[in-house]
């Protein structure tokens, strides 16, 4: 039972601070299911070699054939092997000592947003039915926005075609203005098919 509350603790502190685009509810349960049944394996082992000899044999069979994505989510189900095994051997203190350890851990780590990489590298493209040249309104903007741009590509369309496709390498100065950024793109005449892909978001796929 202590496994169980503490697995879901667990969960419920993943579920909380997940920002990746590989959420999976079934990874979450497995959280609260691992806790439990390690928990009952260190119990079954206690104190018997025999057993414990027996048991890893019949668990060397199981394979693991899902691709862990994010890094973060083998912490996870590290951290509820752990406290599985701490709850198994009657090592209750150390079991919800090291749940409270751990959460804060994950909390510190996700409101304080550590490790994250600014400014945001990101990739701009659009058509344009003109040449941009010194003073143009897509530099202005470009300007307002970023911290440096550079201009990466420009392809012509087939012949007859005066649409210029433009492709740009920006370090963006803050994310949360992205909209507002692309919205007054979207004004400049003859201006189509504006995208932008942000380098750290497209890692996480």
């Amino acid at each position: 039972m202590l496994a169980f509350v503490l697995g879901q603790l667990l969960a419920w502190l993943y579920y909380f601070t997940h920002t990746g685009l590989s959420y999976s509810r079934s990874f979450v349960q497995s959280l609260i299911l691992i806790t439990v049944i390690v928990s009952m394996v260190m119990s079954t082992i206690a104190g018997s070699f025999v057993v414990a000899v027996g048991l890893m044999g019949a668990l060397s069979i199981i394979r693991f054939r899902n691709i862990i994505k994010d890094t973060r989510d083998i912490a996870f189900i590290f951290s509820a092997l752990v406290i599985g095994m701490a709850c198994g051997s009657q090592r209750y203190s150390v079991a919800i000592l090291g749940t409270g350890v751990i959460g804060s851990i994950i909390l510190y780590l996700h409101l304080s947003e550590f490790g994250t990489h600014r400014p945001h590298n990101a990739f701009l493209r659009f058509r344009l039915r003109d040449h941009i040249s010194s003073g143009h309104p897509v530099l202005k903007i470009l300007d307002k926005f970023c911290s440096t741009h550079t201009m990466i590509s420009s392809q012509g369309g087939d012949f007859g075609d005066m649409n210029v496709e433009y492709a740009y390498q920006v370090m963006i100065k803050n994310a949360a203005r992205n909209e507002q950024m692309l919205a007054e793109l979207e004004k400049i005449e003859n201006i189509a098919n504006v995208n932008l892909t942000v380098q750290e978001q497209l890692l996480q796929i």
